[in-house]
């Protein structure tokens, strides 16, 4: 007999709960806000309309499915099962948090603030739950595939993320580094750099965004998040006797990757901005970047 479906409920600690926890009692968190010139009970409101936004989707979960919370910052040590709807309470970034750690079970964004969050990803209001999440697996409602990135390196670490992955050097300090493109005839070219950027469609919202329009890129056009496409970059590439900045720029099609040989004591890769969770590389290994097989199955 098959498993009844599971909603997992993912959020994050508000703001107000990590003053609370850093200060000890709301009157401390109350009087180190005021020293800086901000108000709590503003933080509070955001709390209680996220408590509330929690609490209102929870009573909407149909009665024969099973239910489970997970923080945000448990999502590595959480395992989500194939039967999983994926219920994300909060803001568009902790839709890319959770993206890789999925093996395409549905996610459903629910936005706790409107008008503050883009809504890009959070796509729902708490109110439309108690209708969204049975249509999810009757198939009621539409599934958009967003396309995401990953980085591979030769002892087989892997990540994968929504938006971007950056890789360089920790603290965004000079790496050094071969570059080489694959696809059309190999290019290399050997770099000295704060780092390399490669983004999604999704990604295209933000850092990937500014840099692109930083660059002027006329001729290099953004993909949409659905396109299977990625567009890359060098960041502020130094020109010397032996470092060049030729290969700065260009897209990634399915079929083509971008390879990264390390010539520096130690790079990282991450993903999405969380620097915490990466992928260590060391004098000498490669690391290749390309689109993912997996999409993100966002509802809606």
């Amino acid at each position: 007999m098959s498993l009844a479906p599971r909603a997992v409920l993912v959020h994050r600690t508000t703001e107000y709960e990590e003053l609370v926890a850093r200060h000890g009692t709301h009157g401390q968190a109350a009087f180190f806000l005021a020293s800086r010139g901000r108000d709590i009970e503003e933080v509070a409101e955001r709390h209680r309309r996220t408590r509330r936004a929690l609490a209102e989707v929870t009573a909407a979960i149909p009665l024969m499915w099973r239910q489970t919370r997970v923080e945000r910052s448990d999502l590595d040590r959480f395992l989500f099962g194939p039967e999983d709807v994926v219920v994300v309470v909060g803001q568009d970034g902790l839709v890319a948090n959770v993206a890789k750690y999925l093996a395409g079970q549905p996610v459903v964004g629910i936005d706790t603030e409107p008008g503050r969050n883009p809504g890009v990803l959070v796509r729902h209001r708490p109110q439309d739950a108690g209708d969204l999440l049975p249509s999810v697996l009757a198939g009621g409602t539409g599934v958009s595939e967003l396309t995401m990135v990953e980085v591979v390196a030769d002892d087989t670490q892997r990540l994968v993320a929504l938006n971007e992955i950056y890789l360089g050097a920790a603290g965004h300090q000079t790496a050094r580094y071969r570059l080489a493109l694959d696809g059309g005839g190999r290019v290399a070219e050997a770099q000295a750099s704060s780092g390399v950027l490669v983004g999604t469609g999704t990604g295209a919202t933000g850092w990937i965004r500014s840099v692109w329009q930083e660059r002027g890129c006329d001729g290099l056009e953004l993909p949409d998040p659905s396109e299977r496409r990625l567009l890359w970059f060098v960041r502020e590439a130094w020109p010397s006797p032996v470092t060049g900045t030729s290969l700065v720029a260009g897209e990634l099609s399915a079929a083509r990757r971008l390879t990264l040989t390390v010539e520096s004591e130690r790079l990282i890769a991450f993903g999405d901005g969380i620097e915490s969770d990466a992928v260590e590389l060391t004098w000498g290994q490669r690391a290749t970047v390309g689109v993912c097989e997996e999409r993100l199955r966002l509802v809606g």
